[in-house]
């Protein structure tokens, strides 16, 4: 954050930096990098320990600057190396008593399950192998294959997981601590199959398109409606679910 243009430190103004904002102020600092964060998001990761907002005497949230920062850390974390919580806290708590971390490099050599290795584009172009899904999710192979049988996850075809399978062991790990089963899950992972059914029909046409350009942009077309449709999809349940509480 900046500070404010008027005042200044000693002149009993308060700067920018100083003030508290409440999570919706913190959903729109953060959404600008990370599209698909949510307040549930937000509050999951408090009450997870990774963030502690202070509270008014209404006991409502007010995060400072720092906590925004961690917030962000945390996220990047996550998006970009696939970390499960637990280690996204340990590295945390490193930090804070001011220890080097070492953190996975998201474009890093890895080890397909067959064949010579080989480098990834990025973290959604790269495979992990079984081992290192359960090692990068902290689940046991017991839980991957009871949610490989509700259809959650699933080995690619020519062996290995895609990489964005260590983030989704992660949340059906996250939603298991509330009492939320694989079975419960199915009809998350149905709803999905039809969103990215529908994506599918918008950008078939733009790769089959003659101009290489049109071609090439359809993967920033797929990904642009795919931050669009998760962004739907939470307001529409946060929507639900104020009509059912409400």
């Amino acid at each position: 954050m900046r500070q404010s243009s008027t005042g200044g430190a000693g002149d009993g103004t308060a700067t920018e930096d100083d003030r508290l904002v409440s999570i919706g102020t913190v959903l729109n600092l953060l959404r600008e990098e990370f599209p698909e964060v949510t307040i549930s998001k937000i509050r999951f990761l408090e009450a997870e320990g990774l963030v502690e907002p202070q509270r008014t005497s209404s006991g409502y949230r007010k995060f400072g600057t720092a906590d925004v920062e961690r917030l962000a850390q945390v996220l990047r974390m996550q998006r970009d190396h696939y970390l499960p919580l637990k280690v996204i806290r340990d590295h945390l708590d490193a930090l804070g008593r001011g220890e080097q971390i070492q953190l996975p490099a998201p474009g890093a050599v890895r080890e397909p399950v067959d064949g010579p290795p080989e480098r990834a584009d990025g973290p959604t172009a790269s495979r992990v192998g079984r081992d290192e899904l359960l090692a990068a999710a902290g689940i046991s192979a017991a839980e991957l294959g009871e949610w490989e049988s509700y259809g959650l996850l699933a080995p690619l075809p020519e062996g290995g997981y895609d990489a964005e399978a260590v983030n989704v062991a992660g949340l059906v790990a996250e939603l298991g601590r509330f009492g939320l089963e694989p079975r419960h899950l199915r009809a998350m992972k149905a709803a999905a199959d039809r969103e990215s059914g529908l994506i599918e029909q918008v950008v078939a046409p733009l790769r089959l398109n003659r101009n290489p350009q049109t071609r090439a942009d359809a993967e920033t077309t797929t990904k642009d409606l795919a931050a669009l449709t998760v962004r739907l999809h939470a307001a529409l349940v946060q929507t639900s679910l104020r009509v059912r509480l409400y």
